[in-house]
């Protein structure tokens, strides 16, 4: 895997504060590695910290930010895309905690033109809290220009 020069704000489609994760560290053609610090301003943050769940959108966004660094490599336009779902996301941990540094590690196991799905496990302190099956749809751009125009008529 090589390091990655973008910020994290040029890979996703999403403006602050909901781009939740704070980098993407390395990634190749087939995967990435993200991180995001839990601070006690972090979006979702409760009492004893961002509740296990959020971890879906943390996985979901490193999906986007792979699709991101894809594009950006060939150089054309980040585009938006769309969680379908899961089938499984296993969390062992009930919350993530102010300080604790997780990795978000993505890794495609397949995709078309418009989906894909995605192995993910997120990681704090070298253990693994989290883990799941994406499956993610980034439209076509001409997909979303003719569903606006049929919105607009």
């Amino acid at each position: 895997m090589k390091r990655c020069a973008y910020p994290i704000t040029d890979l996703l489609p999403h403006q602050a504060p909901m781009i939740l994760l704070d980098e993407v560290l390395e990634y190749d053609e087939a995967a990435l590695r993200a991180a995001v610090t839990i601070t006690p301003w972090s979006p979702f943050i409760e009492p004893e910290g961002v509740p296990a769940y959020v971890g879906l959108e943390y996985m979901a966004q490193a999906c986007g930010a792979y699709a991101g660094t894809i594009a950006r490599d060939a150089g054309r336009p980040v585009r938006v895309g769309f969680l379908v779902g899961t089938r499984r996301y296993l969390s062992h941990v009930a919350r993530f905690r102010v300080e604790d540094r997780l990795t978000v590690s993505v890794a495609m196991i397949y995709s078309d033109e418009e989906m894909g799905t995605f192995d993910c496990r997120i990681e704090a302190n070298g253990q693994c809290v989290a883990e799941a099956r994406l499956n993610v749809f980034q439209p076509k751009p001409e997909h979303v220009l003719m569903k606006m125009a049929r919105q607009h008529e």
